[in-house]
């Protein structure tokens, strides 16, 4: 797939300006679909902007903690639910689970104590647990929105004590070697960005930043990546790989915990993405920053595409990475014209499935299920739902209206399929009967 001309267009102005006007060293932007980059855009000299050069991801490395902690609750290591004393005894903020850390509603302060950790070297897992006191705790769980660095150390911590790993092994060997990211490090690794702080009261003088190891708090920023990279992580994150995570754990992952902007309700979080509202879309990802770096992914799911953004300054003068990122996802989704599936015929259904599909009435109303795949699909007014088949006679709602209830199938003394039971709804196969 490549991008039209007029679309090109826009994302090359979107980068040069973003370079420009937020007076950054360099900047790289990237559009990509499955993992592929589809256009490239890079503003700048210092360095030259590449697709495979290395800029540091900040907290876009939240998502891969996150991924991490979903993998071994599905594998069943521990649940989300769980008490954080339960595998950090104790710690005196015990009392919040994984999930609440996890969606930034834990109630947990931002930062650890000690100095600033984005820019001094970090210690290891005992001390971070040393210095908890209870007076990290702001506020009570689920009270507020609350961001919080220190939670995804925890999350880091946890991961460490229940498999006996470094975070660091973890993510290779779990995410970034199955996934082929091969340029994504801990630390960085030539050809890679230096990053600055732009002093505007000396005419734009640049001081290089520290590029510390952050220790047990590198699971809430310290990783490195390309553009080429990050397009592999886009794609995990729009149709994520079975082998790697399940498609059902990456929607629950995508599906919102908190809603970040009470007043306009354009940006939320899930359990470990960040969720943004532009207009009728949403897009699911993260930003980051580490001194001297900015970062933002950002990915429409439905369509599969994507978009990174880095630059090698602590911020845009005038705008945000995150609205750069934004509205080239977005200029990219409004240019470019919705490819068409073409259609092809199901198979013809098989057995149980045989036997329900076709017209259903309720309360006067049509329905129809109809196959898809090894599945049905119940639509009808204001309807769709999509069922699969669980023991004889029983089906699950996988999603739409009715996502986890059961359709039961009601027989007759002769064993013909008479009626259908969805959570006490029943629907029978001819008009005149409405219950």
């Amino acid at each position: 797939m490549t991008l039209l001309p007029e679309t090109v267009r826009r994302i090359d102005g979107i980068a040069a300006r973003a370079q420009s006007t937020g007076r950054v060293p360099s900047l790289a932007l990237a559009v990509v679909r499955d993992r592929a980059v589809l256009h490239f855009a890079g503003a700048g000299e210092q360095p030259r902007p590449d697709p495979k050069t290395q800029y540091r991801l900040g907290s876009i490395t939240k998502t891969i903690t996150a991924t991490l902690v979903m993998q071994l609750r599905d594998e069943g290591f521990f649940a989300l639910d769980d008490l954080l004393y339960r595998h950090l005894p104790g710690t005196p903020i015990g009392g919040v689970t994984l999930r609440q850390l996890l969606g930034h509603v834990s109630g947990l302060q931002r930062e650890p104590d000690g100095p600033w950790w984005e820019r001094n070297p970090g210690g290891d897992v005992d001390r971070l647990l040393a210095e908890l006191t209870y007076e990290k705790l702001a506020g009570p769980p689920y009270r507020r929105y609350r961001y919080s660095n220190l939670a995804y150390g925890l999350l880091g911590a946890v991961l460490e004590r229940v498999t006996g790993m470094g975070w660091a092994e973890l993510a290779g060997k779990r995410l970034l070697d199955p996934l082929g990211m091969k340029r994504t490090t801990y630390a960085p690794v030539e050809p890679y960005a230096r990053g600055y702080v732009v002093q505007h009261a000396l005419g734009g003088a640049l001081h290089e930043e520290p590029r510390p190891d952050t220790g047990a708090m590198a699971p809430a920023g310290q990783l490195w990546s390309t553009v080429t990279d990050m397009a592999k992580w886009a794609a995990f994150l729009a149709d994520p790989a079975p082998a790697v995570l399940a498609r059902e754990t990456v929607d629950e992952m995508c599906t919102p915990v908190a809603i970040s902007d009470l007043e306009s309700w354009t940006a939320g979080h899930g359990l470990g993405p960040q969720l943004y509202r532009v207009g009728e879309r949403v897009y699911a990802g993260h930003g980051g920053s580490m001194p001297g770096y900015v970062a933002h992914l950002a990915v429409h799911r439905r369509s599969r595409m994507g978009v990174i953004v880095f630059a090698n300054a602590y911020g845009l003068d005038g705008t945000s990475i995150k609205d750069v990122g934004l509205a080239a996802l977005t200029a990219t989704l409004d240019s470019e014209p919705t490819p068409v599936p073409a259609w092809r015929p199901p198979a013809a259904p098989e057995g149980e499935a045989a036997e329900i599909c076709g017209r259903w009435w309720w309360m006067g109303r049509e329905y129809s299920l109809l196959p898809d795949g090894d599945a049905l699909v119940m639509t009808g007014p204001n309807h769709h739902t999509r069922f699969a088949r669980e023991a004889p006679d029983r089906w699950r709602g996988l999603s739409g209206d009715n996502e986890g209830e059961i359709l039961r199938i009601l027989r007759d003394p002769d064993g013909t399929a008479e009626r259908l039971d969805i959570a006490t709804f029943r629907y029978s196969r001819a008009p005149s009967h409405l219950a």
